[in-house]
């Protein structure tokens, strides 16, 4: 019981993550876990981060402020941490999927894409259209 207490939140925290990681092998359904909604107690989170150590890749995200994302050294296990303009923390979370949904591209923005990109071909090539 000691031992159980000595891991506050972080421990239901790592079940979920299992059951996620579960999921995720055998549907393709992604789990996230806001743990600002999790009362941690003094150290709790630390512990946690901790435990899932820090794997090989991170990006930097900038929309509507700074999100720093990285994959834990659990394959599939990803945190996001959302900060304001003044890197405050609004939120941390954990995304267990292949990719967060944060580095996805959304279907409307590839949309977008191919616009840019044609008025591009358009400017460089002279061509009226650029679908050729």
């Amino acid at each position: 019981e000691g031992t159980v207490k000595a891991w506050g939140n972080s421990l239901p925290i790592l079940h979920e993550i299992r059951h996620g990681l579960k999921r995720l092998v055998e549907s393709g359904e992604s789990t996230k876990i806001d743990l600002n909604s999790i009362p941690f107690g003094p150290g709790d989170e630390g512990r946690l981060l901790s435990i899932l150590g820090k794997g090989e890749v991170e990006a930097k995200v900038d929309a509507l402020g700074p999100a720093r994302v990285w994959e834990s050294a659990i394959h599939g296990v990803w945190l996001i941490d959302y900060r304001n303009l003044d890197e405050q923390r609004l939120a941390l979370h954990i995304e267990i999927s292949t990719v967060p949904d944060i580095l996805g591209t959304q279907p409307q923005d590839v949309q977008d894409g191919i616009d840019k990109l044609e008025r591009l071909i358009e400017t460089v090539s002279g061509d009226s259209d650029p679908k050729s």
